[in-house]
């Protein structure tokens, strides 16, 4: 139809979001007005994944759950690796189904983990089914976004970051580095209120940020604390590395240390998807 924006998907696409290159079958803005509105197309879609997936888990366990940490960040590695949310709804489905089917059930679903394998299996049979037919289109809203928005998630992280409980040690200068952001953060706020930048240059300047913050983090932290963090993603992976590979493994162990470290400290993340 003329004039709606579509989402192609397709094995060439990426998009860098929180510093990660993001390709498979993702989406790539077709009929939109500029690139601003395609950016803001993918970010809402990034947005929408997660709140998707979490809602679904939900319906089908039953009862509300709060997603733990090992939920969210396979959340973040399966967004990464490209996986369509169509795809990981249907894993979910398929997941629960076979669950529902077994005799017993003596303990509930009590991790997204459970439907990984279901998950994969989706998304293969998806691609080899676009594979076969020359790729897919869907409809694509809008984002509806503004400039007063973004400058008061950037100012609204500059006041957590000056809040934020960071240790120190000698020569990592860790209070310093998150000032230094914060000021950055109000600066880049006023700019944008004056002139929205290019939304990849924005993205990309604050994924900058929260690399280093994370990277000073992780070398002022004490070294038991490392240990009990890494112990912490070894329980909880535990019962369901049988369902994933190796990568998978350490990609998931990899996305759940970064975020507890940052949850621990009060350090927010930086990503304009964070912004709801």
């Amino acid at each position: 139809m003329p004039g709606q924006n579509r989402a192609v998907f397709g094995d060439r696409s990426a998009l860098f979001v929180n510093g990660s290159e993001h390709r498979g079958l993702f989406p790539v803005c077709v009929g939109v007005a500029s690139a601003t509105n395609c950016v803001w197309a993918i970010l809402e879609n990034y947005f929408n994944y997660f709140t998707e997936i979490e809602e679904h888990f939900q319906r089908r366990r039953g009862t509300i759950l709060l997603l733990s940490t090992l939920d969210w960040a396979l959340i973040e590695t399966w967004k990464g690796a490209g996986i369509p949310l169509e795809a990981v709804l249907r894993g979910i489905d398929e997941a629960f189904d076979k669950y529902d089917q077994r005799p017993t059930k003596s303990k509930k679903v009590n991790s997204l983990a459970y439907c990984a394998q279901a998950v994969l299996t989706a998304a293969e049979d998806m691609k080899e089914a676009a594979v076969g037919t020359g790729g897919n289109a869907q409809g694509e809203k809008a984002a509806g976004f503004d400039a007063a928005e973004i400058a008061t998630f950037l100012r609204g992280n500059a006041e957590r970051l000056e809040k934020a409980q960071l240790p120190e040690r000698e020569g990592f200068a860790t209070g310093a580095l998150a000032r230094e952001n914060a000021r950055a953060l109000r600066e880049i706020a006023e700019d944008v209120e004056t002139k929205l930048p290019r939304l990849e240059d924005l993205e990309r300047r604050l994924t900058v940020m929260e690399e280093k913050l994370f990277a000073a983090l992780l070398a002022v932290t004490a070294d038991s604390e490392l240990v009990a963090v890494r112990a912490e993603a070894d329980r909880d992976l535990a019962p369901y590395r049988r369902n994933m590979t190796a990568a998978q493994v350490e990609q998931l162990h990899k996305q759940y240390v970064h975020k507890r470290l940052l949850e621990r400290c009060g350090v927010p993340r930086l990503s304009l998807f964070y912004m709801h």
